[in-house]
C-alpha cells in the first residue's frame, strides 16, 4: 500500500515519518518516498534543496510532494543573516563564512553563459546571489561607493533597438548590496534606508534550486501546494545546462501545480535541457557561433534518448510565478509535449540587471506538441517567446498586456497555432516563422514580420522528435482568420525598419509582397529557366486570410478581399486589470457585426509547405479551434464575430477575462 510520509518544523530526520512522528526536512521524506508514496508537507518554513533521488514508475504510480490540506509550506533557497555592523549612514555590513555554503558561493558565481548581455563592456559582472530584506530582492551595486547613491541605475541594452536608458526609481530609493569573497570569508555590504537589519527579516540566497534532482530521469514527480522562493539559479541559455528554481532535470512526466513561485535569480520553472548536449560553448571556445552550437545540442541531444518515451510530458498549471530575473518558465529540448496552462506570470526580466535574447515569461525552445493555454501574463519584459522548431504547439486563451512585448515566434517552421488570444500591449505580434495559424485573436499592438534566412533551423516528423529536414525561414505561409487588429501611434504606418528585411505596423499589410493563394505562389516559382533551387529563392511563400477586423489605423493585406474596416475613431477595446479580475472593455460600431463567420478547422488551414504537415491536435485528429478566451464553446452550426470572445458584439460592453 502507498506510504503518506509527513513532515514539519518540529519533526525529526530520525523519526518515522508517521503522523505522530514527523521528519524535519522534505529531503527525508524524499530518501524515503518510494513509487506510489506521498510526502505530506505542514505549515512552515523548510530552507533546503530537495533533489529527489528517485521517481514513479508511470502516471499512475508516482510520487507526490504536496502541502498539506489548508496549510501552505515554504521552501527557500536561502539563509538569514544576522551580525550586521553598521559602516556610515544607512549602510550596513555583515561578514559570512564560506563554509556557510558548501561548494557553492552565490556571491563567487557570477552570471554567465551564451547570448547574455551587459549594459557596457565597463560594468562589472553581476553575481547569481541576491539579498532580501522582508521579501524585497535588491540590486547588485557595480561597486561599493554606489551604495551610498543609489536613486540611479542604467539599465541593460534592449537587444533590438540597442538603446541604454538610465531609470530613476519613482520613490528615489534603490536597495543596493555590494559583495566581495576572499579564501575564508563573504563580506556583504547593503543600504537599508532606515531598516535595522538585525530586527528586520534579511535573507541570502545559498542554493542554486529549490527542488530539482541532481540526477537525469527522475521520472512522475508531481509538486502541489508550496511557496518555493529564492534560488540562485543560474542564466539559462538554449546552449547549456538549464537549472531552474524548480524542474525535473531532463525526465518525464512532472506535474507543478498550484504553487506560489518567486525570486529566482534567472529560471524559476526549468523543463529545459542539461549539460552533455554542450554547455556555454560559444562563450567558452568562441570559434563558432551560439547559432551552430545549439543547433548541434538538437542532434546531440537525439543521441542520448531525446524522444517521448524519456523526456518531456510535463504538466504546468495553476502556479503563480513572479520576480524572476530571466524566466518564468525556461525549456529547450526536454520541453516537448507539455501543457501549461492557467498560471498568472508577472515581473519577469524588469530589473535588467543584466538582459540578453533568452527571456520571458514563457521561454521555450524546440516546443513540439506543447499547448500554452489560459495563462496570465503581464509586466514582463516578454510575454511570451516560442524559439527554434515550434511544431505542433498551440497558443490559445492566453491573457497578454503591460509587457514591453507580448508573443515572440522565431525560426519555426510550424504548424502552430495561436487562437482565442488577448494580446494588449503595445508590441503585440513578432513572427519571424513560417507555417503559422492566427485565429480569433485581439491584436491591440504592433505586428513585426520578418524573414531569418541565415538561421536555418530543423523540422520534425509530426508528433515526433526525429527531424526530419532542415530549412532557412522565408517568412509568410501563414493564416490569419477572424482576428482584430487595433492601430496605436498615428506616426507609425507599416513598413521597413533598420533590422533587414523586417516590416512592422498596425495589422496585416506586412505580407501585401506574398501571394495570396497556393496557385499563385506556383506560377511565381514555375520559371523552368532557373536551377532547381534559384526558382524559390527570391519568390516570397503565399499567405491566406480572410474575416479579420481592422480598426482605423490598422492596414490589412492587400489580398484580404472579406475584411472588415471600422471608420469609427472611437473604436476601443482595452484589457483592464482590477485587483484580481481582468476585463475587456470594448466599444464596437454595427459594422463589427457585418463578418460573422463559423469556428475554424482544420479546413480552413491548408497545410504548411516545408514540414508538409496538417493542422492536428497532438494526438493527430484534425483540430477544431471552438473554445474561446473565457472558456464557453463555440458551436459548430453557429457563427461568431472576430476576436477572442465568441459573444462580443457592437456596442459597449465589459467581459471579466480572468
Amino acid at each position: 500500500m502507498p506510504t503518506i510520509f509527513h513532515i514539519a518544523p518540529h519533526g525529526s530526520d530520525t523519526a518515522d515519518g508517521s503522523t505522530a512522528h514527523p521528519f524535519r526536512t522534505i529531503s527525508r521524506g524524499a530518501q524515503a518516498a518510494q513509487p506510489g508514496d506521498t510526502v505530506l508537507v505542514h505549515a512552515g518554513e523548510y530552507r533546503e534543496w530537495v533533489a529527489p533521488p528517485r521517481g514513479g514508475l508511470s502516471d499512475r504510480r508516482r510520487i507526490t510532494y504536496a502541502a498539506a490540506p489548508g496549510e501552505t509550506p515554504v521552501i527557500k533557497g536561502s539563509e538569514r543573516v544576522t551580525g550586521w555592523t553598521l559602516v556610515a549612514g544607512t549602510v550596513w555590513k555583515s561578514v559570512v563564512q564560506n563554509a556557510a555554503f558548501g561548494d557553492f558561493n552565490p556571491f563567487a558565481e557570477e552570471i554567465a553563459g551564451d547570448w547574455l548581455v551587459y549594459p557596457d563592456t565597463s560594468s562589472r559582472s553581476k553575481h547569481l546571489a541576491d539579498v532580501y530584506l522582508n521579501g524585497r530582492s535588491f540590486y547588485e551595486a557595480e561597486s561599493l561607493d554606489e551604495i551610498a547613491d543609489p536613486a540611479i541605475r542604467t539599465v541593460a541594452v534592449d537587444h533590438w533597438t540597442g538603446s541604454e536608458v538610465a531609470v530613476r526609481d519613482p520613490d528615489q530609493t534603490r536597495f543596493l548590496w555590494y559583495g566581495e569573497v576572499d579564501e575564508e570569508h563573504t563580506t556583504i555590504w547593503a543600504n537599508f534606508h532606515g531598516a535595522d537589519p538585525n530586527t528586520e527579516l534579511v535573507e541570502i540566497n545559498v542554493r542554486r534550486s529549490v527542488f530539482f534532482p541532481t540526477e537525469r530521469h527522475i521520472n512522475y514527480v508531481t509538486v502541489r501546494g508550496f511557496e518555493l522562493a529564492h534560488a540562485a539559479s543560474p542564466w539559462a541559455p538554449p546552449t547549456a545546462d538549464q537549472p531552474g528554481l524548480i524542474g525535473p532535470n531532463w525526465a518525464k512526466g512532472w506535474i507543478i501545480e498550484d504553487n506560489v513561485i518567486h525570486d529566482a535569480k534567472c529560471s524559476a520553472i526549468s523543463i529545459g535541457k542539461e549539460k552533455t548536449t554542450g554547455h556555454n560553448f560559444a562563450m567558452e571556445r568562441g570559434d563558432k557561433p551560439g547559432y551552430q552550437y545549439q543547433l548541434e545540442s538538437v542532434f546531440a541531444a537525439v543521441q542520448v534518448g531525446w524522444d517521448r518515451e524519456h523526456v518531456g510530458s510535463h504538466i504546468i498549471r495553476r502556479n503563480t510565478i513572479f520576480d524572476c530575473g530571466q524566466n518564468g518558465i525556461v525549456g529547450h529540448l526536454g520541453c516537448v509535449f507539455s501543457t501549461i496552462e492557467d498560471n498568472h506570470i508577472y515581473n519577469i526580466a524588469i530589473k535588467r540587471e543584466f538582459y540578453g535574447h533568452e527571456i520571458g515569461g514563457i521561454k521555450l525552445h524546440a516546443a513540439i506538441d506543447v499547448t500554452i493555454r489560459h495563462n496570465r501574463i503581464h509586466d514582463c519584459s516578454l510575454g511570451i517567446w516560442l524559439d527554434w522548431q515550434t511544431q505542433g504547439t498551440r497558443v490559445t486563451r492566453n491573457l497578454l498586456y503591460d509587457n514591453a512585448r507580448d508573443l515572440f515566434i522565431e525560426v519555426s517552421h510550424g504548424p502552430y497555432i495561436v487562437d482565442h488570444n488577448a494580446f494588449g500591449s503595445r508590441a503585440s505580434l513578432e513572427v519571424f516563422s513560417q507555417g503559422g495559424a492566427f485565429a480569433n485573436n485581439l491584436v491591440a499592438g504592433t505586428v513585426s514580420i520578418e524573414p531569418v534566412v541565415d538561421r536555418p533551423t530543423p523540422y520534425h516528423v509530426p508528433h515526433s522528435t526525429q527531424v526530419a529536414g532542415y530549412a532557412a525561414i522565408l517568412g509568410g505561409d501563414d493564416r490569419f482568420i477572424g482576428n482584430i487588429f487595433l492601430d496605436g501611434d498615428a506616426d507609425l504606418a507599416y513598413g521597413p525598419t533598420a533590422r533587414a528585411g523586417q516590416i512592422i505596423g498596425y495589422g496585416t499589410a506586412g505580407y501585401d509582397a506574398h501571394p495570396d493563394s497556393f496557385d499563385e505562389y506556383l506560377i511565381r516559382t514555375g520559371d523552368s529557366s532557373l536551377g532547381d533551387h534559384e526558382r524559390f529563392s527570391h519568390v516570397k511563400q503565399p499567405v491566406y486570410m480572410r474575416g479579420n477586423v481592422y480598426s482605423l489605423g490598422a492596414q490589412s493585406y492587400g489580398g484580404e478581399t472579406s475584411a472588415i474596416r471600422l471608420t469609427d475613431p472611437g473604436v476601443r477595446i482595452a484589457i483592464v486589470a482590477d485587483g484580481d479580475s481582468v476585463f475587456l472593455d470594448a466599444q464596437l460600431p454595427p459594422e463589427f457585426d457585418d463578418r460573422l463567420s463559423r469556428v475554424v478547422t482544420q479546413a480552413d488551414l491548408p497545410a504548411v509547405r516545408f514540414v508538409g504537415a496538417d493542422f492536428e491536435h497532438p494526438d493527430g485528429t484534425p483540430v477544431v479551434l471552438d473554445v474561446d478566451l473565457v472558456g464557453d464553446l463555440k458551436h459548430a452550426n453557429e457563427s461568431y464575430a472576430a476576436g477572442p470572445l465568441g459573444s462580443l458584439r457592437s456596442g459597449t460592453s465589459r467581459t471579466r477575462v480572468w
